[in-house]
């Protein structure tokens, strides 16, 4: 089986592959949006207009797949901080405006947050990372949906070198330490695209079965 996922970030490719990988994986390939070659040849990206990670993932994942005809996975991901209303959340990727790379442009939103939080005491900054997954066929059709989960605090600076985004700055008190700061095995076993790709992968094998 192959599968489109909707997206030109490698960072959450390879963490969906890693998360599908296992003992009990089923034979199916997820490929990005590279593997439709450049991206002038790609077709347009959907203007992600909706209030919602699921509403976004749904955008994507029908505009990708009637567009190439290819059964499409997409998803929409991002950080809610309770203090602050649930921001940045669907603007996530783009909280702080910031041009430049994927490394530059989390640097910027890791530093907004911070100053944002800045007053928030301590314990009262609890955050969660989401993730919606959709797929959808060529035909309009959206064949599975799911949410994940990911919940910490954030902290003071950030600390670690694994992970991307603001995975630095959410501390999980019970094992004392920061998202960027766990291995990958240890993240994608409790992390919020952990958990999607493992419905869709209880998915894919009913799917398969059928």
């Amino acid at each position: 089986m192959r599968l489109l996922f909707a997206t030109s970030n490698p960072h959450k490719l390879r963490e969906l592959r890693e998360a599908l990988a296992g003992d009990h994986a089923i034979p199916v390939e997820v490929v990005g949006l590279d593997a439709l070659g450049p991206a002038s040849e790609r077709p347009p990206e959907p203007v992600e207009g909706a209030d919602t990670f699921e509403g976004n993932a749904r955008i994507k994942a029908l505009a990708y797949a009637r567009a190439t005809g290819l059964r499409c996975l997409a998803e929409d991901s991002g950080l809610e901080v309770d203090a602050l209303g649930g921001a940045p959340g669907v603007h996530s990727a783009r909280y702080a405006g910031a041009s430049g790379d994927r490394a530059t442009r989390d640097r910027a939103n890791n530093d907004k947050l911070l100053r944002a939080i800045r007053d928030v005491p301590k314990d009262a900054r609890h955050a969660r990372f989401v993730c919606a997954l959709c797929v959808a066929d060529p035909s309009g059709t959206i064949c599975f949906e799911t949410r994940g989960t990911y919940e910490g605090v954030i902290t003071d600076q950030p600390a670690g070198q694994n992970g991307f985004g603001y995975d630095p700055l959410l501390f999980l008190p019970d094992v004392g330490k920061t998202s960027a700061e766990l291995p990958p095995d240890e993240k994608h076993a409790r992390s919020h695209r952990g958990a999607a790709a493992r419905a869709l992968m209880a998915w894919l094998e009913a799917t398969t079965r059928d």
